[in-house]
């Protein structure tokens, strides 16, 4: 299964698609703005027996589909009703496809969002419905309606809370959004270093040794937002790693196993990048880690200066990321460098959604 969803639905609160994603072994979610969508699209072959799960003329009931006329592969549209129009009317690649639709029995129970008709559903219990008609013999629907229901049950009984989702309109953009991530972040990449433990600036003779690497890096992890390319390495540090020090980075010894010198890293580094990559990070000690690992001609945005809230200065971004009811994808880097680097990330393509909005 695949699921094409709109930017602005990545950031939804209740974001039903990620729950499918989590959920589904054979499924994918594409989201990206409409131009990024439209060229993912093209890339892509889609056989025959390929189904767009899209009511409207034309589009053929699942329910009455025998076996051999079902759809092999399911293509669903992610986003407000609003949304899910604008990309079928924009990407003309999806109006190639056969299309299908459900007669649901009953209406919505999302109530957390106001339907435009009766008969229209979430996301999730539109896709749970196709794929009840598709594979009768997979089990586990019902469980995943069960966490659906507890979801909306647990938010409905906050109704202020709900309310205000229902009457949000688009975020207000920050106020000083640098250019680079007002455009489709094709070169911008995030980035995050661990550093090591004791004294020292990092810097001059002991950072060229390469093992004389104090308070330099000793884990770096980036991800070039335009290609999903990553950048994943353990550095030499000065000496052995505490148990302890591990345990604050939420990695192992065999971590570091295959770890390089600081002169090994600065290389792959460059040839990593590219000369028209913006570097963006949300951690201060990332600023000193780069004059350590080498970056100096390339553009970068420190994330933290950017005001989100007029006279308000930013908290840990984790704080921030709850407040703005953005949930970060899967995390694809080990220990806390990981899950630094998937939030610095979520942050860096909010404010290119807020900006685009």
């Amino acid at each position: 299964m695949l699921i094409f969803q709109h930017m602005r639905e990545r950031f939804h609160a209740f974001n039903t698609a990620r729950i499918l994603r989590k959920s589904l072994l054979n499924s994918r979610i594409v989201v990206d703005h409409m131009e990024g969508l439209q060229k993912a699209f093209s890339q892509m072959s889609f056989s025959a027996d390929t189904g767009l799960l899209y009511p409207g003329d034309g589009a053929e009931l699942l329910e009455e589909m025998s076996p051999v006329e079902m759809p092999r592969q399911l293509v669903v549209l992610d986003g407000t009703w609003h949304h899910t129009k604008t990309l079928f009317r924009d990407i003309p690649q999806l109006r190639g496809l056969r299309k299908v639709r459900l007669a649901p029995a009953q209406p919505s129970r999302y109530g957390i969002r106001r339907e435009p008709h009766v008969s229209f559903l979430s996301t999730l219990e539109a896709t749970v419905a196709a794929l009840r008609c598709l594979e009768p013999e997979t089990q586990g629907f019902d469980q995943l309606e069960a966490a659906f229901d507890s979801m909306v049950e647990s938010q409905l009984a906050h109704p202020k809370s709900v309310d205000s989702v229902r009457r949000k309109h688009r975020p207000r953009a920050p106020l000083n959004i640098p250019r680079m991530l007002r455009s489709n972040l094709q070169n911008v990449v995030v980035l995050y270093g661990e550093t090591a433990p004791g004294t020292g600036t990092g810097t001059g003779t002991a950072a060229q040794a390469g093992h004389e690497n104090r308070r330099g890096p000793v884990y770096w992890v980036a991800e070039r937002l335009g290609t999903s390319e990553r950048f994943e390495r353990a550095i030499l540090p000065s000496s052995v790693l505490p148990k302890s020090f591990l345990e604050h980075l939420e990695l192992s010894h065999s971590a570091f196993s295959k770890a390089v010198s600081l002169a090994t890293i600065r290389h792959e580094w460059g040839s990593f990048l590219k000369p028209t990559d913006t570097l963006a990070y949300y951690y201060s000690n990332c600023t000193r880690l780069l004059e350590v690992i080498g970056s100096s001609s390339h553009l970068k945005i420190y994330l933290k200066s950017i005001q989100l809230h007029r006279g308000k200065k930013n908290g840990t971004l984790e704080e921030l990321l709850a407040a703005l009811q953005v949930v970060p994808d899967d995390i694809q880097c080990q220990g806390r460098a990981g899950k630094r680097l998937a939030i610095s990330i979520a942050l860096a393509r909010y404010l290119n959604s807020c900006a685009l909005t």
